[in-house]
C-alpha cells in the first residue's frame, strides 16, 4: 500500500461505539489511517485522543455536521496534499471488514487510476429491506444517467483515485454525495471496477445508521433528476465524445 501510494481515510459522525475497533483493524492492514470528525457529539472526540500518539493515524475535524460528502472531500484534499495517489474509505460503523483491503489493493494492480466500488451481497444476514430498495433504486438511475451497470451503488467501502477524482465538481455534501461521485467518474471517462466485499449489519436493536429514510430518500430523488438532466446536457455528450476521440 505504501509503494502503490494508498491511504485509508474513515468519515465519522457519532460512531464512538464501533469507531475504536474500525481504527484497530484498519491499522493491521494500512501504514497510514486519516479519521475525519464531522462534526460528532459523542465521545468520539476523547476516543481519538488516544491516537494521539500514534504516527499511522492522522484525524482531521471540525465542529459543525456539515454530512459524509463533505467529509469524503476534506479526506481527500488532506491524502492529495500527503502525497497520496488513492484513499480507500471504509465506514465507521463496522459494518465492513478491515480485511477486504487486500482486494481493493489487487484490484487497483490490475486497473490503475480505476474507481474500485465495494459489491455487498443484498441478502446479508439482517440486511434492512430499505437498503435493498434503495440500492436496487439508485442502480437502476445510475444505469440511466452513465449506460453502465454497478451491483451497488451505495456501498461506502470504495479505493478512489485522488488526483482524478480531483478535477471534478459535486453539488450535494451528504450522504447521497457518493451516488453523486460515481455518476460523475463515470462521465469523466474514470474505469469502475466493482469487488465483492464481505458485509455486517447487527441485529435491529444494536444498530446504529444516520440514514433518515424520509429526508434522504427525498434527496436522492432530487438528485437523481438533475442527475439525468446533467446527463444528456453534460455527461452524456462528454462521453461520446471521449469515446470518438479518444477511444474511451
Amino acid at each position: 500500500m505504501k509503494n502503490l501510494g494508498i491511504c485509508v481515510i474513515v468519515p465519522t459522525y457519532n460512531n464512538s461505539g464501533t469507531l475504536q475497533s474500525v481504527i484497530d483493524s484498519c491499522l493491521e492492514w494500512t501504514p497510514f489511517l486519516v479519521i475525519v470528525n464531522d462534526g460528532s457529539t459523542d465521545n468520539t472526540g476523547h476516543l481519538l485522543s488516544f491516537y494521539a500518539d500514534n504516527e499511522a493515524v492522522e484525524v482531521v475535524g471540525y465542529s459543525q455536521n456539515k454530512g459524509k460528502g463533505h467529509a469524503l472531500r476534506v479526506g481527500f484534499a488532506y491524502a492529495r496534499s500527503k502525497g497520496f495517489r488513492y484513499a480507500i474509505t471504509i465506514d465507521a460503523d463496522g459494518q465492513h471488514f478491515a480485511s477486504d483491503i487486500p482486494v481493493f489493493v489487487k484490484a487497483i494492480m490490475d486497473t490503475p487510476d480505476a474507481l474500485v466500488i465495494g459489491s455487498r451481497d443484498i441478502t446479508a444476514k439482517n440486511m434492512p429491506a430499505g437498503n435493498t430498495f434503495a440500492n436496487k433504486f439508485s442502480n437502476f438511475w445510475f444505469k440511466v444517467q452513465t449506460c453502465k451497470s454497478l451491483p451497488d451503488t451505495q456501498t461506502g467501502y470504495r479505493l478512489y483515485p485522488l488526483k482524478q477524482m480531483g478535477t471534478m465538481w459535486w453539488v450535494t455534501s451528504r450522504y447521497e454525495a457518493e451516488l453523486e461521485m460515481l455518476v460523475f467518474a463515470a462521465w469523466h471517462g474514470i474505469k469502475l471496477v466493482p469487488v465483492s466485499i464481505n458485509v455486517y449489519y447487527p441485529p435491529v436493536g444494536e444498530r446504529v445508521s444516520h440514514f433518515r429514510p424520509g429526508m434522504d430518500f427525498f434527496r436522492i430523488s432530487v438528485l437523481n433528476t438533475v442527475l439525468c438532466v446533467l446527463a444528456v446536457l453534460y455527461g452524456g455528450p462528454r462521453m461520446l465524445i471521449s469515446r470518438i476521440f479518444f477511444k474511451k
